[in-house]
């Protein structure tokens, strides 16, 4: 038996306040609204585009050096995650709950690369969810985004 995809929601949805792409999940209003009518192979193409931006935004600025301690620390602040999730698209996760009170990333299975050297947790999530959101908009406005099936022409 398949389980249901469940939504990519973190909570600080922020079309509520007129942006067209939510500044936390990354999908576009008509993705947020059509959601749950969405089929599950629907639902998974949304989930990979997202992951697939994550891990290639968060893998200028990071790298993930053990997967096992990045797993426990999601688990122990109880940070809700798939089992089928990049482990760079977790850490852009863990990075978004627990950027304020991570003083050393790599007690979190992380290390900053490239563009994150030097950079504090919180400077890291601030630079990763920025690129993300460049990334987003440029793809929305330069490629003919489709919003039912998250993919191209």
């Amino acid at each position: 038996m398949s389980q249901r995809i469940v939504s990519p929601c973190v909570g600080l949805c922020s079309t509520t306040v007129g942006d067209a792409v939510c500044r936390g999940c990354q999908r576009h209003e008509s993705e947020i609204r059509d959601w749950f009518v969405y089929s599950d192979a629907t639902r998974r193409k949304v989930m990979q585009r997202l992951d697939a931006w994550r891990v290639e935004i968060a893998g200028e600025y990071l790298r993930v050096n053990d997967e096992a301690q990045l797993e426990a620390q999601l688990v122990r602040h109880r940070i809700r995650h798939r089992a089928d999730q990049p482990a760079l698209s977790r850490a852009v996760e863990l990075l978004r709950v627990g950027r304020g009170r991570m003083r050393d990333i790599t007690r979190y299975g992380l290390q900053a690369h490239g563009k994150g050297l030097h950079l504090s947790a919180d400077e890291l999530y601030e630079a990763i969810a920025t690129a993300l959101m460049a990334h987003v908009e440029a793809r929305r406005h330069h490629s003919g985004f489709t919003h039912s099936t998250g993919s191209s022409p």
